[in-house]
């Protein structure tokens, strides 16, 4: 049974249609992408996946359970987390704080994050913050991380809630070429460690075709490719809307 299904899926904004009747199925311990141009439909379906909005039409299943119309925090307590394409962080808390407030959260404490209860979860959030590599920012205020530790934190924070269906949006957008390389090689080892199921956008082709196993295409809000790396790479539709002459071979 696949871990997560979207089943003709729409949605309208008056008389803009964002998303237009679309099917996705992703496997239990896949890597897979939604790739499209700005403005295609991708974050807005996420949005709609997790509960951040509410579908026109169709249906969300997450383990063979309908999941739509489902408030996002219950979403997200039956394993599917999010990370968003603006970085969503405290920025004035610090680092340590930040993963610690996401431990609590889960564990219906957040109205605990000042009293003892805080202290509970110390060791676990530190231990988090060494899975990814931000150990030595744990007393920094967040907000003066860079942004690729930024980014690096809002997956601690999406991790806090132990996912098993993981939602990426654009995970490194604004990133340099070594902060991307090194996020890429951190989200691959997190999901292999953790079994994690992830589907992920991102504009970054050389990205893409190197870690997903299965790559959605979205067009004015549709489905227009999907399968392998190989064969999306060779749709001719794909490669004449969004491709182009882009470089698409994996990362060396």
């Amino acid at each position: 049974m696949p871990v997560l299904e979207v089943c003709g899926l729409s949605k309208s904004f008056g008389g803009f249609r964002a998303v237009s009747d679309v099917d996705l199925v992703v496997a239990e311990g896949e890597i897979a992408a939604v790739i499209g141009p700005n403005g295609a439909g991708k974050s807005t379906l996420f949005s709609l996946i997790t509960g951040h909005l509410q579908p026109t039409a169709g249906r969300v299943l997450v383990n063979g359970r309908d999941i739509t119309g489902v408030a996002p925090h219950k979403i997200c307590g039956m394993g599917l987390g999010r990370s968003f394409q603006r970085t969503n962080i405290f920025p004035k808390l610090t680092v340590l704080e930040n993963v610690r407030a996401a431990l609590l959260a889960h564990r219906g404490q957040g109205p605990n994050f000042w009293s003892r209860a805080n202290r509970l979860c110390h060791g676990e959030a530190q231990a988090l913050l060494a899975s990814i590599g931000l150990s030595v920012h744990a007393p920094a205020t967040a907000g003066t991380l860079s942004y690729g530790n930024q980014k690096q934190l809002e997956l601690g924070i999406a991790l806090a809630s132990d996912p098993k269906i993981l939602l990426l949006d654009e995970p490194t957008a604004g990133m340099s070429a070594s902060e991307t390389h090194e996020t890429i090689a951190l989200i691959e080892r997190i999901a292999r460690e953790r079994r994690l199921t992830l589907l992920f956008t991102e504009h970054d082709m050389a990205v893409v075709f190197s870690i997903a196993h299965r790559i959605a295409v979205m067009y004015q809000g549709r489905v227009i490719a999907h399968g392998d790396p190989v064969a999306v790479r060779a749709d001719a539709q794909v490669r004449r809307v969004y491709l182009g002459d882009q470089p698409v071979g994996p990362r060396s």
